[in-house]
């Protein structure tokens, strides 16, 4: 049995209440589909599931009940036609690119990009004759000089990791489609709680699931969302074949963690204001970036294209990579770990980590020190917070 959405719904229930999916014992949360296959009726109807007659599903590798209903669900909150859910973050992006580009095409990309989203382009599908550039994630003419008839992809941030740069989204989908190309962003960091890209003109949208989705560090999962196209017909088609598939138990925890995603992403924006601000005043620190900042370059951007500015600090210490890690080591409540997204509030040094791989010309580039530092913010009381960063300090 499925309930109708209503699109009249708020962010807030249509987490909880799009695309609800209940079997004949009624159950009120979600089942998890933990089966690899599915039993037909008859071997006409086995027929008639394979040639696409009759919808229903055939095997979990790509048609899972719960893997549906975390896509039907993300697709609603992100006003796109059709998700398709993947086992990463980084399969969501190899996906998209795999499915869209072939050999011969271009991608304009942001120079802020996540590390393995650079390594991927770079040393992966490079091999495969698709190639690169980068541009500053700001600069509307760089992208315009970029762009040439090969290109098929504008991909980017926004805002970006770490830097919390802000692109003008409905800038570079002007720019995208004047080319003939599509804008695919990256809505990690903001989720459809805060940024919906695609009422900006985005294409496609890429999610870590990993992260804000989940919201509790529980699983690893990624996100395609567009149009029934693009994302419906051809990320779909690479997925069935290629295989980078979400598990049902992972889609079921997604699916929990979009029930209170609207409240977290509140909330951890506030602790994050909290936390900017105080950095903001103390010595030792070179500069804070956090886009509900007035003093964050594209502020202003954010404020109109975002309705929240969500739980990533970013800051800069003067005294380099020393003075970082006696930060990172004197903490007690921040978690050292690369990941992000969580309900744990979470410090990375992504010279180290993250970015580590991308060699330090590139970092300099990015605008990556060797003092910089990314908070992930998550519930904690901020004043529990700021007491850490001040033992650190």
């Amino acid at each position: 049995m499925n309930k109708p959405n209503d699109p009249s719904w708020h962010a807030a229930t249509a987490a909880i209440r799009a695309a609800e999916m209940r079997t004949d014992v009624g159950e009120h949360s979600p089942a998890i589909f933990a089966t690899s296959s599915f039993v037909f009726p008859s071997a006409e109807a086995a027929a008639a599931r394979f040639s696409g007659d009759e919808a229903g599903p055939i095997y979990s590798r790509f048609t899972n009940p719960t893997v549906s209903a975390f896509e039907q669900r993300l697709a609603v909150l992100e006003g796109g036609d059709a998700c398709v859910a993947t086992a990463s973050g980084m399969s969501a992006v190899l996906a998209t690119c795999m499915a869209l580009c072939e050999q011969g095409d271009h991608i304009v990309a942001a120079s802020g990009l996540f590390g393995s989203t650079i390594g991927l382009f770079d040393n992966i599908l490079a091999r495969f004759g698709v190639s690169t550039n980068y541009v500053a994630p700001t600069d509307l003419d760089a992208w315009r000089a970029a762009v040439t008839p090969q290109t098929k992809l504008l991909f980017a941030e926004s805002p970006t990791n770490p830097l919390t740069e802000v692109v003008d989204i409905a800038a570079l989908a002007d720019i995208a489609h004047d080319a003939g190309a599509s804008l695919v962003l990256d809505n990690c960091f903001c989720t459809p709680a805060l940024q919906r890209p695609l009422d900006l003109g985005a294409d496609i949208i890429i999610h870590s699931a990993t992260k804000f989705l989940d919201g509790q560090g529980r699983a690893v999962g990624g996100a395609v969302v567009g149009n029934a196209d693009q994302v419906g017909e051809q990320v779909f088609a690479f997925l069935r074949t290629a295989g980078p598939c979400m598990s049902p138990f992972n889609a079921w925890i997604f699916l929990k963690g979009l029930e209170t995603l609207d409240l977290r992403m509140r909330q951890q924006s506030a602790n994050a204001l909290a936390v900017a601000q105080w950095l903001a005043e103390q010595a030792g620190v070179a500069r804070v970036l956090y886009t509900g900042l007035a003093s964050h370059p594209q502020h202003a951007l954010a404020e109109a294209q975002q309705s929240g500015h969500g739980a990533i600090v970013a800051f800069e210490l003067a005294g380099g990579q020393a003075a970082a890690f006696k930060l990172i080591n004197a903490l007690q409540v921040f978690s050292i770990t690369a990941n992000l997204g969580d309900t744990r509030s979470t410090v990375t040094h992504p010279a180290t980590t993250t970015h580590y791989r991308i060699g330090p010309e590139a970092r300099a580039r990015a605008g990556i020190s060797d003092g910089f530092l990314r908070l992930s913010i998550g519930l904690e009381h901020p004043d529990d917070l700021i007491a850490d960063l001040q033992r650190g300090l």
